[in-house]
Parts: C-alpha cells; sequence; structure tokens
C-alpha cells in the first residue's frame, strides 16, 4: 500500500511533469528528484501552481500512468507508488487516514477527525482535505458530509461522483 513519506526533502529544485488523459479530463503529475509523486492535480486546481518550471517528461510517471489506467479500467483497486506531498503535520495525518479508507468505501470528515484522536476537527480534516495535492491515489474523494452529501472537491462534484461511482462497480468486483 501507498504510505506517505514520512521525513526529508529530496534534491532541492528539481520536479517532473507530466500530463494524464483520463475519464475525468486532463491530469497534471508531479514528481520529485527522486521519483516521488508529489502531485496529482486536475486542472485549474489551486495548487497547480506546483508544476509551474516542472520538466515535462513522462519518464518518472511510467508506473503511476500504469496504475491510473488500471484503475479506471475497474482493474486496480490499491495503488503501490511514492509518495511525497508538501503539507503540514496535521495535513498529513488526514492525509495517511484517507489511505486507509478502503476501496469502494467512503467516511465522514467527522470519522476521519475521531480516527486522528481529534473529534470536532472535522472542518479542519476538510480543509486539509482541501489542500491534498494527490488526488485520486490520496483518496480525498471517498470523504463525504455527515448527511452522506458529496460535499466539494478540487476535480468538481461530478469527477468526485464518477469516482465514486466507479469505485462502487469495482467493489463489487473483487
Amino acid at each position: 500500500m501507498t504510505e506517505i513519506a514520512k521525513a526529508g526533502m529530496s534534491r532541492a529544485g528539481t520536479t517532473y511533469r507530466h500530463d494524464l488523459d483520463s475519464p475525468i479530463g486532463t491530469l497534471v503529475l508531479l514528481a520529485d528528484a527522486d521519483g516521488a509523486l508529489t502531485g496529482l492535480l486536475y486542472p485549474g486546481h489551486r495548487t497547480i501552481t506546483l508544476a509551474d518550471g516542472a520538466i515535462a517528461d513522462p519518464a518518472p510517471f511510467r508506473d503511476v500512468q500504469t496504475q491510473l489506467e488500471e484503475y479506471f479500467a475497474g482493474g486496480r483497486t490499491v495503488f503501490d507508488v511514492p509518495l511525497a506531498p508538501v503539507g503540514t503535520t496535521f495535513q498529513k495525518a488526514a492525509w495517511e487516514q484517507l489511505l486507509l479508507i478502503p476501496f469502494g468505501e467512503t467516511r465522514t470528515y467527522g470519522q476521519i477527525a475521531d480516527a486522528l484522536g481529534q473529534p470536532g476537527a472535522a472542518r479542519a480534516v476538510g480543509l486539509a482535505n482541501n489542500r491534498n495535492p494527490i488526488s485520486i491515489i490520496v483518496p480525498c474523494h471517498r470523504v463525504i458530509g455527515a448527511g452522506g452529501n458529496l460535499t466539494g472537491y478540487g476535480g468538481g462534484i461530478d469527477a468526485k461522483k464518477f469516482l465514486l461511482d466507479l469505485e462502487s462497480r469495482g467493489s463489487t468486483l473483487f
């Protein structure tokens, strides 16, 4: 299973980029000099500036591209790529909780806050999700409102619904 890097920074300054067509639009993939994924963004995503100055090169993204293609085809339920998102300690802890949500399932912001040992921090979890730079693989789309409603998503509610529908169909196949 994929984990978020616990510490350390990669070699300073080098970021790679690859644009990948998908059923929900073109995704912007970013990786550091060590080959760890630092971003999986939708066009117009508020953190797209992370891609400024990145070197266009598909080579560092072969594994993640293959895994995303398998995911969208319904054949992959777990990702196995190195991740190195940049965030605060709380954000990284919240993102780690997202990685624990099983394929085809959802959790509420409150449930994530409880899992962090911080009941009442649902709003902070929502803000951490909003800052998640690695969409889909760090599955913030699996987090829903307390009443079961689909709430904000960097790729838009239609993309969130598509991903949840894809996973709900896939979860019955395996």
